[in-house]
């Protein structure tokens, strides 16, 4: 099941999610409908897509209780103030995936999608903190790496240098 993934990050982040969401549970993933939310519908699981909407400046989507669990893959860090939005969900269950700050490369900034570009790029500590001052315990968490098939230096550290971390958390009550 886990193997046949066009991206390493896919199937470790399915195996992640496997272990703390079912199938029943509903699910608002944070973002337009993107590669990962077709995979977790072809895999059984319940998933709604946000429409777009700018998450800076208007959470209303994640103050309904209609929702079980609320993820975010790789969403986090292209919003100037992720901490409104987190605190704002009313969802138990959070599963959330984000790029780590790496010292040998600077965030990402798309040279032709003004949108497409990292305001964050934590650190794990940076990130653990934001999510507990937003309300919410951290249950499990996973960082894993991102190797490229290139040449250079860069790529070798990416080889045993963590890339991407993943959390899930509960709501504090």
């Amino acid at each position: 099941m886990y193997k046949y993934f066009p991206k390493k990050r896919y199937r470790n982040t399915l195996k992640f999610v496997s272990k703390f969401i079912t199938k029943e549970e509903r699910i608002l993933d944070l973002g337009v409908a993107n590669p990962f939310s077709e995979i977790l519908k072809k895999e059984g699981y319940n998933v709604t897509n946000t429409d777009g909407q700018d998450l800076d400046l208007d959470t209303s989507v994640v103050k309904t209780t209609t929702y079980e669990v609320v993820t975010a893959f790789e969403i986090l860090e292209h919003l100037v103030s992720p901490f409104p939005l987190l605190k704002d969900i009313k969802a138990n269950k959070l599963v959330v995936s984000i790029p780590l700050r790496l010292w040998f490369s600077s965030a990402y900034k798309s040279k032709t999608d003004k949108w497409d570009r990292h305001y964050h790029e934590f650190e794990d500590w940076q990130f653990d903190w934001l999510l507990e001052k937003s309300g919410w315990k951290i249950i499990a968490r996973e960082k894993f790496t991102n190797p490229v098939k290139k040449i250079g230096f860069r790529p070798l550290l990416r080889l045993f240098t963590p890339r991407y971390y993943l959390v899930y958390a509960e709501r504090i009550v």
